[in-house]
Order: C-alpha cells, then structure tokens, then sequence
C-alpha cells in the first residue's frame, strides 16, 4: 500500500500511467525517412505504409521510458524542460503522419497516441503550475536536484560538504515548521487550500525518497560520506518526516500513524474534465452522475422485486438474510472454483465470445491476507483470483463482515467479472492482440468488460433464484455508487465519511467493507475516474450491444470478439473499430452513449 497521504488523485497526477513517446534518436521507420525528431529535420518523409502506427507507438513508449529514467526527480527543472521537449517533437512527428493514407486501425492508433500526448503535456503543465505554488514549503530543492545530478554522471563527491548541506537542509526544515506557527501570506495559502496541502506532502515525499536513494548509494561505499555525511543524513531524516507529520496534523487534522485513516486529494472539477478527455468520455462530471443515479433508480425496483419474492417488504431485510447464507471457514476457495467453471461453461454452451482451452487451464486461486482486506473487502482477479475471506487471526465483528459481504450468492455474481469471460479472459487475449496498445490502457475497457458481462447475463437469466438476483443486484447498485460518491469527492461534494455513509445506507454494505472500498478508491493508487469507469464503461459496451448485435448486424460472439481484439483502449475507439466511423485527425469524443439505453429503464 502507498504511504498514507498518497491519494489515488495524486497518484493519477504523478505516475499515471506507462507514458509514451515516437522516434529515438538515430530511429528510422521502413518506408520513411530519417524521422525529425532525432535530427531536428522538419522535412521528414511522409509515413503511409499501415503498420508504422504500431511501429511509432513501440518507439515512443521505450523513448519515453528511458527519459522517465534518466530524469527521476519530478521536482527536477530540467526534468520539466526535456519533457515538455519531448512531448513537442513527438507532436510535431506525428502530425507529419499521412492520416489519410492510413487504414482504420492505424488511424485509431494515430487519435490514440494523439490523445495521450495532449494528456502527458497537460499533465506536465499541471504539475509545474502546482510546484510553482508550492516552492516556499519546501526545502532547499535546488540543492536535492544538484546532488542527484551528480550522482546521474558519476561526478565526484566530497563527503564534508555534502554533511554541511544535510546540516543547512536540516536547519531550514526547522524554520519551516516554525513558520507553519505563523505562516507568510504564500504559505498560508498553501496551508488553506487542501489540493496543494496534499501536493506538498507528495513532493516532500518524492524529496525524501530521491535523498534515501543518493544515501543508499554513496553510504558504506564511499568512507569518506560515511564518515562526514551519514548521521547529519539521519537527522535531515527524521526532521523531514516530523516536518510532513506536522503540515498533516495542522492541515489534515490526521495522524498518519493510525492504519484506518483515511486521507485523500479531491482533484476539482478542471481536473476531472481533463481526466474525461484523456478517457474519451463525452459528458460532464454532473452529467455522469445523474446517469448513475438513473441506473440506480432501475437497481432499486429490481431488489424490491425481488425482496418481494422472499417475502420480505424491505430490500435491507431481503439482502441481510441473502448475506447470512455463507459457507464455512474453509469452504470459500472450493465454491470459488465451481462458479469459475460454471460461468466459462455457460459462455461456451451459448456461443457468446471464445474461450481458448489454454485460458481455461491457467488460471489459479490464492487467499487475501487480512491487512490487504483493509483495501479489498472482496475478491480481486486476472489469471490468479484472490479470494477474500476471513483467517483465524481477525477479530470476531471483522469474521462475521467478512463472511457475509462473501456469501455465495454476492460472490456468483462476480466470480465471472473476475475469471472467464471477463478479467482473466481479458488478459489472456491482450497478450495476444495488438500488445502494444496497452500503452493506452483505460478502466473504462478494462473494468468496463467485466462489468457489461454482468449486465448480459443478468439479461439472460443468469440468476438462478431471488437471492441470485439480490447478490447481483447488490454489486450493480455498488457500481452506481461508485460513479456517484467518486466524482463527488473528487467534486469536492462528499467527504470520505459522506462516501462510507453511503454506501452503508445506500447500497447495503458492512461498515468495515464500506470503510475498505472508500479507502481503495481515495488512497489504493487508481486513478480519480477508476471507480467510476466500471459502470460506465459496462453501459458504453451494452450501447454497442444493442446497436450492433440486438438488430443482427453481429452475432455475439463476433462482437465480443472483436472488443478483445482491440486490447484495452477507450470504448469510443472501439466503437469507431467495430462502426467503421470515418475519423479525421481533428477528432474528439463526444459520444453520448447513454441516449440509446434510457428506453430500457
């Protein structure tokens, strides 16, 4: 787990993902000339053959990892320089692409490069304009960006000096905190505004990591900075946590030491709009909430009907009983994989998508340590599905929370959201179809996936009985919550307390499971629009569905095929695939997905 200020806000922010970048140096592309990003040339030869997308999309993601190397320190000025650099001339090469002369798939590549080029300089932009907010709360950055430059080329060390600056570091430190007493007018605003707060612990943070790095790598090998520099380090050490520790007391009103807290960066509506655009995803943030909303109005009618048909007038009541029909300690791993099975035998006996042999071979199972429960009250998946259920070592309330929040019926409705056909089979088909699009990887597919099979086989009378239904119906009413309390956050609308009140009240959850998905969503390392892109990106495919498949243009399987062929990329680039939507390089999301399915509820 992240350190505890590390919100999945912030996360988003500062490591969002694998990042990319075209030609190298000295690269040349077959069919094309010597590409101008490496000499400077602006007359390139124009790119036409259809596979020098996929070419330039490898090229710039190993590019743009090898500068992501070299360049470390984020705090680093010339780092901001030779990225936005960068990010310019890949922009520039690849408007030199003939888009015309480029067939569907490579023109969804281009608008797929493009866009996540317009989002990594955004990005950078963004995170310089905050540093720049922030400067007067933080220590001596300059001197933390010399020594690791030194420390990049090799540049000799004196030990004596180095402790002098750790001594000097120190002693501003302590002039900071001191000043948090009485702030300045610029740090003041700091101090009040809860985005930058956040921000400067997460810089002080990357600061104290680049500075443990450079001592790791010159203490006990070179004795002349043992000697001189290692216990001035260690006291620079511990002022630099008791500094974030006292800007989070006086800001957050937090003690990180307690394992419950819960301590997040909502990132504001700008912020999000930015996070949508980079998703393909053409609505407001109010707007996707109100869909939820909607979806969840469907949710409520559906779990008193089927309350109904146990007999019981409240849904809370009808859910409370499903929940007490758990197995027993022990028991969970067998049932796991009964429903693994009976979930890929139903997508094969039906034709809906293929399911190789070798992906049905594979897969694994394996148990959640109680610690991790803290962060996934259920089961995560992929070609290994852990399985959260409670150990000998938990207290008694947290046993019982556990065993309930897992009883069968919840967990058959979500076995095939993690195995066959959704998360695991997924994996075994982007290892294998167009790998180098993962680059480009979104929940909104991803997560998307696995939750749209959920409504299709709820559609086909997948549930077997009214507690079958409830489970179901428990987690499609989980995943409106979801779009609803996590942009409302991020809105700056609900507070994480609001969030967990929610969905106790709302949904139906165990407190301490409630507790665990808030956790997850604000400080679990996702990105501001993770939570919400499981629901959304489910009703984006079941908008395709219905379009394509319902009136017999594809068959299921055809369909569902040619989604995982695409690897995980946004819907509405799959939506062009699969429609053969004529794409220009101007392009830009705007799709309103939802239109289509308002009939149905």
């Amino acid at each position: 787990m992240k350190n505890l200020i590390v919100s999945a806000a912030i996360t988003s922010l500062v490591l969002f993902g694998a990042g990319s970048t075209l030609l190298g140096a000295g690269s040349t592309l077959p069919g094309a000339g010597v590409n101008s990003l490496a000499n400077g040339d602006p007359s390139s030869t124009r790119i036409q053959r259809s596979d020098d997308m996929r070419t330039i999309i490898e090229q710039f993601v190993a590019d743009h990892d090898s500068l992501n190397k070299k360049y470390q320190f984020e705090l680093s000025h010339q780092r901001q320089v030779r990225m936005a650099q960068f990010y310019r001339a890949a922009t520039n090469d690849l408007q030199r692409v003939d888009f015309q002369n480029l067939d569907q798939d490579s023109k969804i590549d281009y608008l797929l490069l493009k866009n996540r080029l317009n989002y990594l300089s955004r990005k950078l932009e963004l995170e310089t304009q905050q540093d720049t907010a922030i400067r007067s709360a933080l220590p001596d950055v300059e001197m933390v960006i010399r020594m690791w430059e030194s420390k990049i080329v090799g540049k000799p060390i004196e030990g004596q000096s180095m402790a002098t600056d750790y001594f000097q570091m120190q002693k501003t430190i302590q002039q900071l905190k001191k000043n948090l007493s009485d702030p300045a007018p610029q740090l003041q605003a700091i101090l009040k505004d809860p985005t930058l707060a956040l921000w400067t612990l997460e810089r002080l943070q990357a600061m104290q990591s680049t500075m443990n790095l450079l001592h790791r790598y010159y203490n006990g090998y070179d004795p002349d900075y043992s000697w001189w520099a290692r216990k001035p380090f260690e006291d620079l050490s511990e002022e630099f946590s008791s500094y974030q520790q006292t800007i989070r007391l006086k800001v957050l009103g937090n003690d990180s030491s307690d394992p419950n807290a819960i301590v997040g960066q909502p990132i504001g509506r700008e912020a999000l709009y930015a996070e949508l655009e980079n998703a393909m995803i053409g609505y407001s943030p109010e707007a996707l909430v109100e869909i939820a909303k909607k979806e969840m109005k469907w949710c409520d009618q559906e779990m008193d009907k089927a309350a109904n048909e146990l007999g019981f007038s409240d849904w809370r009541i009808a859910q409370e009983s499903v929940k007490d029909k758990f197995v027993p300690p022990g028991q969970q791993t067998y049932l796991i994989r009964q429903m693994a099975e009976e979930a890929a035998d139903y997508v094969t006996a039906h034709d809906l998508v293929t399911v190789p042999d070798l992906a049905r071979e594979v897969w694994g199972t394996q148990m959640m340590s109680p610690e991790r429960q803290k962060v996934n009250p259920y089961f995560l998946g992929g070609d290994t599905i852990i399985v959260s259920y409670p150990t000998d070592e938990m207290s008694h309330p947290d046993k019982l929370m556990s065993l309930r929040g897992n009883n069968p019926h919840f967990s058959r409705a979500v076995v095939h959201h993690e195995l066959i056909p959704g998360h695991h089979l997924q994996m075994f088909m982007m290892q294998r179809h167009r790998a180098y699009r993962s680059e480009f990887r979104t929940p909104f597919w991803m997560e998307g996936w696995a939750l749209y099979w959920e409504m299709l086989l709820w559609d086909r009378g997948f549930a077997r009985s009214p507690e079958d239904k409830i489970g179901m119906l428990f987690w499609r009413k989980h995943r409106c919550a979801r779009i609803i309390f996590s942009l409302s956050y991020h809105l700056k609308q609900m507070t994480a307390t609001q969030c967990i009140d929610y969905l106790v009240e709302r949904v139906g959850h165990e407190r301490n499971n409630a507790t665990a998905e808030v956790r997850r969503s604000i400080m679990g390392g996702y990105g501001p629009l993770y939570q919400a892109a499981y629901m959304l990106g489910g009703l984006q495919i079941r908008s395709l569905y219905k379009k394509l498949v319902a009136n017999g243009t594809m068959s299921d399987k055809e369909f569902h095929d040619m989604i995982l062929h695409q690897n995980s990329i946004p819907i509405e680039m799959v939506r062009a695939r699969l429609e053969n939507l004529p794409l220009t390089p101007q392009w830009k999301a705007d799709w309103k997905f939802y239109q289509s399915l308002e009939s149905e509820n």
